[in-house]
């Protein structure tokens, strides 16, 4: 049985939900709330496989009731049902731990799929939402690329391609002291804290052969 918490400040738009649901086999409607800070306590109450959030949620928005829920009942997967396609939105809801963002106006076409996706664990996303996100990804991965210089790429790679420190320095005709410098400023650059995460980034960014 999939448990699911519709919050809404709507009435009929709780009630349109929950006709959805009640209608699809396997689901039921564990609570329904009118606020963010009613959504987080029922989230906390009654921990749903999902969790329906309008962002416009009084007192608390969708943000603030994603960020707490993800906080305080880590298991329960969000979904954003919104009327608002925008992406700066779309990126503060990710960021808060939003696995899910179905238009409004798109309901009938989209909410039910995206209901099971997060069911089953998995993110959902429809077209415009996923264009936005792949062009956010294209554009932050070109913005580091371009961060790091000729030689720290150069130094990515090889540590990438499996060459100890000393190989490295051997390879460009550098001390080890450099070889190491260019690799912390690399991992600080980039966010990583491990040689995996340095070959997963040379792989995505055609450093490297996968």
């Amino acid at each position: 049985m999939t448990r699911i918490l519709i919050a809404d400040d709507h009435d009929v738009v709780r009630s349109g939900v929950r006709r959805i649901i009640e209608g699809h086999a396997g689901w039921t409607v564990v609570a329904e709330a009118a606020d963010g800070n009613d959504a987080i306590a029922k989230a906390i109450a009654t921990n749903p496989d999902v969790a329906i959030l309008d962002y416009r949620l009084p007192l608390l928005d969708g943000i603030q009731a994603t960020r707490q829920i993800r906080r305080r009942a880590p298991s329960v997967e969000i979904l954003i049902f919104t009327m608002h396609d925008d992406e700066s939105l779309l990126h503060d809801l990710l960021e808060a731990g939003a696995r899910g963002y179905v238009l409004k106006s798109d309901a009938g076409q989209h909410l039910t799929s995206a209901i099971q996706a997060l069911a089953d664990r998995r993110p959902f996303f429809t077209g415009r939402a996923s264009e936005l996100l792949l062009e956010t990804f294209l554009s932050k991965a070109h913005r580091i690329k371009q961060t790091l210089s000729n030689r720290e790429q150069s130094v990515v790679q090889l540590i990438a391609e499996g060459h100890s420190n000393k190989q490295v320095a051997t390879v460009l005709n550098l001390s080890i002291k450099t070889v190491e410098t260019h690799r912390a400023s690399v991992m600080r650059k980039l966010g990583l804290h491990s040689a995996a995460g340095l070959v997963r980034y040379a792989v995505r960014n055609n450093l490297i052969e996968p």
